[in-house]
């Protein structure tokens, strides 16, 4: 599925002119996606596309029902950025405009590439990071099913050192003890996406632990992070749901060990490099995670990605079908981009 919208008002596309093009897609996922919040066959993204003379810059974002979002409001939000982007609408001025979201996110990395094209200085020298991104090892996804089909599931992953576990409130042990028998020598992260109350956390958190269980991501709901122990329990936590930016972290402080930076929650590439920044100087462990979305989502976020504690960006390796040109992936090992795609 593919829908294209845009906004030239009969005026030609110059090199001092820049044209906002947005557009939807839809991507099959393979085999479906469950959550403890539902299930998903196909990947909706909004793709922004800023065109300059001859270089073009392209973002990608995925609106989220959980977050209030949804694709129609998110592609009408940025048509209507489309006469500020041509008059040079920039990312300070962007974070400004718009709240983090969905977005945001597609127009800022979109911003983001088009400045990478248009100058030949490669996003991560624009970021000031340094040094040249690397080649990264992902978790893989196990959607939520019954035990007996995520073992399954994790043995048909062929090996991958890292898996993250989809669970609900039902079945918890039940579900990990299977995958954990079926691939004993991988290393497992659970995410419970909010479906979890505190007993359950508590009660199941030292049994987890000892069946191996590296990180509990998301357990209760966000409205309930008042409720988690201040004091760190066997397995540590990580905050997704409950992490939307910088101005999270001092309610997060004591009740969560990592922070899960999603470019799709706080809006875009600059905001992710600013949060990292922040909770890495606040003590907080970083991973960085995705959306159910294709390489050009997940090519900004490998930026933020290097040095990171974990990295889930596995989104094109549960589609069907990846956008083309993508990413390089390599058994556990996503590559940087190539400036075609992205940066």
């Amino acid at each position: 599925m593919e829908q294209t919208r845009g906004n030239t008002n009969g005026l030609a596309v110059t090199p001092g002119r820049r044209l906002l093009v947005v557009r939807r897609e839809g991507f099959p996922i393979r085999g479906g996606f469950r959550i403890s919040r539902g299930r998903k066959t196909e990947a909706e993204v909004v793709v922004a596309e800023i065109r300059a003379g001859d270089a073009l810059g392209r973002g990608e974002g995925v609106p989220y029902a959980r977050y209030g979002e949804g694709t129609d409001a998110v592609m009408a939000t940025l048509e209507g950025l489309a006469d500020a982007v041509a008059a040079g609408l920039d990312r300070a001025a962007l974070a400004r405009r718009l709240p983090p979201g969905a977005a945001r996110n597609a127009l800022d990395c979109a911003l983001w590439d088009l400045e990478a094209k248009q100058t030949g200085q490669p996003v991560w020298q624009r970021a000031g990071l340094g040094t040249a991104p690397g080649p990264v090892m992902t978790a893989f996804t196990l959607s939520l099913d019954s035990p007996d089909g995520m073992a399954a599931a994790a043995r048909a992953a062929g090996g991958r050192p890292l898996l993250k576990l989809k669970l609900d409130g039902e079945l918890i042990l039940e579900r990990v003890r299977a995958v954990r028998a079926a691939v004993p020598e991988a290393r497992l992260i659970a995410d419970a996406n909010e479906a979890w109350s505190l007993d359950q956390l508590l009660r199941f958190a030292p049994e987890l632990a000892a069946l191996g269980v590296e990180l509990i991501e998301q357990p209760l709901p966000a409205a309930d992070d008042a409720l988690l122990p201040t004091v760190p329990g066997p397995v540590p936590l990580a905050a997704d749901e409950s992490c939307h930016g910088s101005d999270s972290l001092d309610r997060l402080a004591g009740r969560f060990q990592v922070v899960n930076i999603k470019l799709d929650k706080i809006g875009g590439l600059t905001g992710a490099l600013q949060l990292k920044a922040a909770a890495e100087a606040a003590g907080f462990g970083v991973m960085v995670g995705c959306m159910v979305a294709t390489s050009l989502a997940m090519a900004p976020a490998l930026l933020v990605a290097q040095g990171a504690a974990v990295v889930d960006l596995d989104g094109p390796l549960l589609l069907a079908a990846d956008r083309e040109p993508g990413l390089r992936y390599d058994a556990a090992m996503v590559y940087p981009p190539d400036p075609v795609l992205w940066g």
